[in-house]
């Protein structure tokens, strides 16, 4: 008895202390597990599998498209997927409708892995509009008359019908001033080369494709030879001798053949009369003397030669050039 009297004295005095405490006098309580605190806040049962909801309410998840986002081409890889150049091109056009960035990287791939031909194609409405934007038109440009067979008069032609800026070495030589700044397209030989602080200057000849004809054979060549010997004595009076008679034999020699030719033409350059100065970045050791190269560069104007007066109109000048690429041509020429 004396102890439950004393239990329940201390149980007054502790809870006239914590009146005026407020919540800390009842959380020092629910602490020291006088009272059932935590059974009566969780007096309500809760399901388990009841959720709280997000915070942050997530975006709904992005429905499937049927039509999948197309792809950046490999620029190695696509033109190696197609059988001919006719058809590279096409699947690049049809790219370029879907993404003018992966449609022409896609044609320069179709330019760098096929023997690509087809610069009506490429000089087409389709591409009209990027060969106008892109800094690397002109490049692409040349790669294909060079891989045409660098007939540059002839292709020249083509591009000025469809406006294509630029332009062939007679035209800035003839009038410096407008075509100052401008591409030049021509094929070339490299006859000597200089190097100046690692800056080379090139001396580059002109040259123009032309063809000679000659006949090959075709076929078997067949080849008849025959001899026919006559023989036989003639008698009778010769002059004043009377009466002899004369024998001998006479032979002849028929030769017959028969051959099927075909006309082939093989492609020469000559020289054109027209020289000029050309400015690499850097050495490069495949851009020898002897050989033709069909060469992309910039107009920079005319510079006099050793031993000209700047001031006499007269002097010779030579045509200076910055090189932007070049291209060996192939052997076989396209019409």
């Amino acid at each position: 008895m004396v102890s439950g009297a004393r239990k329940q004295a201390t149980m007054s005095t502790l809870l006239t202390k914590t009146k005026g405490a407020g919540r800390s006098g009842l959380a020092l309580l629910c602490a020291m597990g006088l009272w059932g605190c935590g059974a009566a806040r969780h007096s309500h049962a809760v399901d388990p599998r009841s959720e709280l909801p997000p915070l942050v309410e997530e975006p709904p998840a992005p429905k499937a498209s049927s039509t999948p986002e197309p792809s950046r081409p490999d620029e190695k890889a696509f033109g190696a997927r197609y059988a001919t150049p006719a058809q590279c091109e096409a699947a690049a056009r049809g790219l370029l409708a879907r993404s003018r960035d992966q449609g022409w990287a896609a044609l320069k791939s179709c330019v760098d892995r096929t023997h690509f031909t087809q610069l009506n194609a490429l000089l087409s409405d389709a591409w009209a509009e990027e060969l106008r934007v892109r800094p690397d038109a002109a490049q692409v440009i040349a790669h294909v008359v060079a891989l045409r067979g660098g007939s540059v008069s002839g292709e020249l032609a083509l591009l000025h019908a469809r406006r294509v800026p630029i332009f062939g070495l007679a035209d800035a030589i003839a009038q410096p001033d407008i075509y100052k700044g401008r591409y030049l397209l021509l094929r070339a030989q490299v006859a000597d080369v200089r190097s100046d602080e690692d800056r080379p200057t090139v001396w580059l000849v002109e040259q123009s494709l032309g063809s000679v004809e000659r006949e090959q054979s075709a076929g078997y060549t067949t080849r008849r030879d025959s001899v026919s010997v006559r023989s036989g004595n003639l008698d009778g009076a010769v002059g004043s001798f009377g009466l002899s008679n004369v024998g001998g034999q006479m032979a002849t020699r028929d030769s017959e053949s028969h051959s099927v030719t075909l006309p082939r033409y093989d492609n020469i350059s000559d020289e054109t009369g027209r020289e000029a100065l050309g400015r690499l970045p850097r050495v490069d050791p495949f851009f020898a003397p002897g050989k033709d190269f069909v060469v992309l560069a910039r107009f920079d104007g005319l510079r006099t030669t050793s031993g000209g007066d700047e001031g006499d109109e007269d002097a010779p000048r030579l045509p200076v050039l910055s090189i932007v690429s070049y291209f060996p041509p192939h052997p076989l020429v396209v019409y």
